[in-house]
């Protein structure tokens, strides 16, 4: 990710990057109370993730436990959503709220959400400017090269922008998620509001991965235009 160096410039990006922290402190602490508040369908998060599947029509989706916490996805590829351990086979709050993000996620790959096809379109990109961005950056910090410079600066906007899409992506899962569960019945209104602050807490964090790439990416701009003006 983003490089760091003992310049002026920082200030741009070190707002963003006390929130990012704040963030994972939030989405951490939120997910691990409502971790310990069991929903009274007494449904695990991977009962969530069939029902809403098979609710929404969607048969051609798996769903596996994964290891790790707070490491579940859905991958598009392999039409499977994956939940951590602590949410595939746990009934809190916290679980079914994201199995229920996951599927929201299972949902727009199946109805071809736009902002979805988008991102993933972005993923090559993406990667390479996450990884060659900062360096070529850098090299041309060390070197005095506005040409590396500016090269990288390209590279990591690459980067930037695929953080951007991810917003509207991540909220319309946990809106669907939201949605679907009240529909269906599987949480009440006060549940909800507890499902709810998990998946604010957890949007928080990717507003401020957001904010972070787009710091930097303002700071190699500033780097670049006082290279210019030397």
């Amino acid at each position: 990710m983003p490089f760091f160096f003992f310049d002026p410039t920082m200030i741009i990006v070190l707002p963003a990057i006390l929130l990012a922290l704040y963030a994972q402190f939030k989405v951490k602490s939120t997910f691990n109370k409502y971790l310990d508040v069991r929903s009274k369908s007494n449904l695990t998060g991977a009962d969530i993730a069939y029902q809403l599947l098979r609710n929404e029509g969607i048969n051609d989706v798996s769903v596996e436990r994964v290891s790790g916490e707070l490491t579940d996805h859905y991958d598009p590829r392999s039409k499977t959503l994956r939940l951590s351990s602590n949410v595939y086979g746990s009934s809190s709050l916290a679980a079914l709220g994201v199995a229920a993000h996951e599927t929201g996620h299972a949902i727009q790959d199946n109805v071809d959400y736009a902002p979805l096809r988008f991102r993933h379109s972005l993923v090559p990109v993406a990667n390479l400017g996450s990884q060659a961005g900062p360096f070529l950056a850098m090299i041309g910090l060390i070197f005095g090269s506005g040409f590396l410079l500016n090269l990288g600066l390209i590279f990591f906007a690459g980067a930037a922008l695929f953080q951007i899409v991810t917003l509207p992506v991540e909220f319309n899962a946990s809106s669907r998620a939201l949605k679907l569960l009240e529909k269906h019945n599987y949480l009440d209104r006060q549940e909800i509001s507890g499902a709810k602050k998990v998946l604010n807490a957890a949007a928080l964090t990717y507003v401020a991965a957001t904010l972070v790439a787009i710091g930097h990416l303002i700071r190699l701009l500033v780097l670049s235009r006082m290279m210019d003006d030397d």
